[in-house]
């Protein structure tokens, strides 16, 4: 072995040892799983029977039941003790990720629940904004058309798992844009620097990303497999410590217009199914009855529902769209969807012609299946 790496070594040894002591001292740590999990780990390793033996007895004898997982502190010490561990004894370390259960993969898309705001599937440019959640907001208002999902990053292993895992199942997304405040603690999660990191130089055969300085930058719940594939998926664009949204969303809009299209490397997942619509062939009769929609200069937009024998049964009326079809939801007017959505656009319709005076006509649906014509055989009238 030679000298140098055993300077390093010895160093690593008496930054554990006095680590370990802190923790040992703090009344704090005494119930906290970060500290019993971290002194289990170094157990574990030769150094932890041997030259760490001693230090590692006395925080053991500390040790209350547990209360907590992690306290979140500003500087934590177990973080500390195991980081300059695995640097000096990157063979040995087995440090565990902060001990919060992963979470459940759920249907649909993203299948990870996070503190995220979908704008669109098919679009090519995800955003983390780090801990800068107002950013996240402000970009999901603005909606860019490149932008496919936005939200934060607060931890650098259980957070990391979950955007790999949930850009790996969203072939279009290509661009990770890594924008907003990172940590700034003594020895934060550096969320933003792990995430860099890991797309830089991907993870060890343990898991831990290469080059990352958060407390415990180890991913478990992905495979290497996955982490390399999206490695290879998304074009990480770095803009770290960046909070203007005019700024970011210029990036967007860059990396939207040279999106290279979907990526066809990813490891097997469940994929969201894409349909193609397609015009109704024929109308199915709602047992509610039937609408006629028309504008009225002095009473707004009305809506007349009718019942299929032919008698008027409700008139509604209201000065907007949404407010007169939620009044017709709540009335119990429609009982069918296709009927809602077709009521919706006409109110819409109708709406833009109170606006601007064009003139409107209510659209007529498609026509019945001969087996269900009736004399009043349309879902709507017209006037």
């Amino acid at each position: 072995m030679g000298e140098n790496v055993t300077t390093r070594r010895s160093a690593a040894l008496v930054i554990v040892a006095e680590q370990l002591g802190e923790a040992t001292a703090a009344t704090k740590c005494h119930a906290c799983g970060c500290f019993q999990a971290a002194v289990a780990a170094f157990e574990q390793t030769e150094p932890g029977r041997t030259e760490l033996a001693p230090a590692l007895a006395r925080s053991r004898e500390t040790f209350a039941p547990r209360k907590y997982d992690c306290l979140g502190c500003e500087i934590c010490f177990p973080a500390i003790a195991e980081n300059a561990f695995a640097d000096a004894f990157p063979g040995e370390a087995r440090a565990p990720l902060c001990p919060t259960d992963a979470p459940v993969e759920r249907g649909g898309w993203p299948p990870l629940p996070g503190d995220y705001r979908v704008l669109r599937y098919g679009a090519s440019v995800a955003v983390c904004t780090l801990n800068s959640a107002s950013l996240t907001s402000d970009l999901a208002a603005r909606r860019p058309p490149g932008l496919a999902i936005t939200g934060t990053l607060h931890t650098e292993n259980l957070g990391i798992e979950r955007i790999v895992r949930n850009v790996l199942a969203n072939p279009n997304v290509r661009f990770l844009v890594v924008c907003g405040e990172d940590t700034r603690q003594a020895i934060g999660h550096l969320p933003g620097q792990s995430l860099a990191a890991l797309c830089a130089d991907g993870a060890d055969e343990d898991g831990r990303i290469r080059g990352a300085h958060g407390k415990r930058p180890v991913l478990k719940n992905v495979t290497r497999e996955q982490i390399e594939a999206f490695r290879r998926q998304v074009e990480l664009v770095a803009l770290i410590g960046q909070v203007d949204a005019d700024l970011v969303t210029q990036q967007i809009e860059a990396c939207a217009a040279r999106a290279p299209g979907p990526f066809e490397g990813a490891p097997a997942a469940t994929a969201v199914r894409v349909i193609g619509a397609r015009e109704p062939k024929r109308l199915v009769l709602d047992p509610a009855g039937f609408l006629v929609v028309y504008p009225d200069r002095t009473r707004g937009l009305v809506l007349e529902h009718y019942r299929n024998e032919g008698v008027l049964d409700v008139v509604i009326e209201g000065p907007t769209a949404s407010a007169v079809a939620a009044t017709a939801v709540e009335r119990g007017v429609l009982s069918r969807l296709d009927h809602a959505v077709y009521l919706g656009r006409e109110l819409a319709r109708a709406e833009e012609s109170l606006r601007t005076g064009a003139p409107y006509v209510q659209d007529r649906a498609p026509e019945p299946h001969p087996s269900e014509r009736t004399e009043e055989s349309c879902c709507s009238g017209s006037t």
